[in-house]
């Protein structure tokens, strides 16, 4: 569960941009950031994540940039910038050898597991996963920035499709693991 809150900054930066304007939505998804990071550091027993941690400094510097620069981006470009800033801390994730899932998934596996080659590897999957369903979103919105005769739905199948593929390997694969372990 804790990784799809991880998310929800992104959920209230897509509202408020639909509903009242894309400046608006990076300042939500700034503060909604910021509160859920500063919410792990006080809470006893929590630590900021590698997503937390990037959410809050994507969010914050493109906030900061359309405040002071005032672009003007239409909405799908905003979204790139958004969904290409995801995809970069998921990326970097892996790349520092810390993926993102590995947080998440340590606070509800036992300690003694978490140095497990399969346990490592399997988050490695996951993570991996989830930043091909970044792709897929970043493509989406590239389509509809350059071709913008294509229907705005396009865009939204192919988005919550991909989201919904990586919640769904992510619950399911690690229970494969696991299978295949006890048989």
């Amino acid at each position: 569960m804790g990784i799809v809150l991880a998310f929800v900054p992104f959920v209230v930066f897509a509202v408020v941009d639909h509903f009242v304007g894309a400046t608006e939505g990076l300042i939500a998804g700034a503060v909604v950031s910021a509160a859920m990071l500063i919410r792990d550091l006080v809470t006893p027993g929590r630590a900021p994540k590698v997503l937390e941690i990037g959410t809050v400094i994507l969010f914050t510097a493109l906030a900061l940039y359309a405040i002071l620069a005032s672009p003007t981006w239409p909405i799908v470009a905003v979204r790139l910038r958004v969904d290409l800033g995801l995809l970069s801390i998921v990326l970097i994730s892996m790349a520092i050898r810390r993926p993102f899932t590995l947080q998440y998934a340590r606070e509800s596996v036992p300690r003694e597991l978490w140095d497990s080659p399969v346990f490592i590897r399997t988050n490695y999957i996951i993570t991996a996963v989830w930043a091909l369903a970044f792709v897929v979103m970043v493509i989406a919105d590239l389509l509809l920035l350059y071709v913008p005769s294509l229907p705005q739905r396009v865009g939204i199948i192919a988005t919550i499709a991909a989201l919904v593929a990586a919640v769904k390997f992510t619950q399911w694969y690690p229970e494969s693991i696991r299978a295949k372990a006890t048989s």
